[in-house]
């Protein structure tokens, strides 16, 4: 489907596009702004690719509900007003996302959040900036279910953002090859029975020191509360940043990737793998793929 305007609904439209039940490829006939008055719902089976263009979405966000198998790809998102607007949120039950090659900044709540037994979720070489409350996976003690969650974030450019890079409960996240620079806050949080297996990570302190921050939270389901815990394996903390890992953590308590995937591609936290998150992370003026056959609508 390659839609042909920039209107909130109606034929032709980014909306009108992710409502449809059928599997779609949806790309951009021009660059623009959408401006979305109402959060975006997108239905499973869709890769939305803003490749060749420069699209811009503002005023909502992307709500991905109960789906499954989508792409998200090359796109903007800023500008989210209002309660609960994330730039993407995912929840509930929704699972096998990719999100790749999008910038995100200021929005009123979170720029991507995972929770409510969403998972299988891989989030690549986004950039990230002009924000408070980052990226939260896992919604609260309470929703159990979100032990779950298995997420994956590589090679992201986390630059200036105040906390939650992310900030977890529950969940199993592997953080590999990115780079978060001057937090506000901290950078990473391990809260409620969290794994985070943090690799090969630059962590570039600004004012704050702190890297690793860990709160403490009762599942509603136990009697104990707890943190979460963090594995630090190869990472580089420049300008004073402080890793703050936990004493007394068992490695039996944490997950290894390798259980989830055999193999990832990664390198050495470098200068080089810093000047390549700089320059190739968020929107990039890249080729559309070839289209033989689109659906005008």
């Amino acid at each position: 489907m390659l839609c042909v305007g920039f209107v909130d609904d109606g034929p032709g439209s980014l909306r009108e596009g992710c409502r449809k039940q059928e599997p779609l490829w949806i790309l951009f006939e021009v660059s623009g702004t959408i401006h979305l008055s109402s959060y975006l719902s997108v239905s499973s089976y869709k890769t939305i690719d803003g490749r060749g263009r420069r699209v811009k979405l503002t005023g909502k966000g992307l709500r991905l509900k109960e789906c499954e198998h989508i792409i998200i790809c090359n796109l903007e998102f800023e500008g989210g007003r209002g309660h609960d607007v994330d730039g993407i949120q995912i929840k509930p039950n929704s699972r096998h996302i990719w999100i790749d090659r999008c910038s995100l900044r200021d929005y009123d709540d979170g720029l991507i959040d995972i929770t409510r037994q969403s998972t299988d979720i891989t989030i690549s070489r986004c950039y990230f900036q002009q924000h408070d409350k980052t990226m939260l996976i896992g919604a609260d003690p309470s929703h159990v279910g979100d032990r779950c969650i298995r997420v994956t974030i590589h090679h992201c450019f986390f630059d200036g953002t105040r906390q939650r890079q992310p900030r977890v409960r529950f969940g199993k996240v592997h953080l590999y090859n990115n780079y978060t620079r001057n937090w506000g806050i901290y950078a990473v949080c391990a809260s409620v029975e969290s794994q985070i297996y943090s690799q090969c990570n630059i962590y570039e302190a600004g004012m704050k020191k702190k890297t690793f921050e860990y709160y403490t939270e009762k599942a509603a389901d136990r009697e104990e509360a707890k943190s979460g815990f963090i594995r630090s394996e190869g990472d580089v903390f420049l300008n004073g940043a402080q890793p703050c890992t936990l004493t007394g953590f068992s490695e039996d308590c944490m997950f290894h990737p390798s259980e989830f995937y055999p193999v990832w591609t990664m390198e050495a936290a470098s200068d080089s793998l810093k000047g390549v998150l700089h320059i190739l992370t968020g929107w990039q003026s890249i080729q559309r793929p070839p289209v033989e056959q689109p659906i005008m609508v």
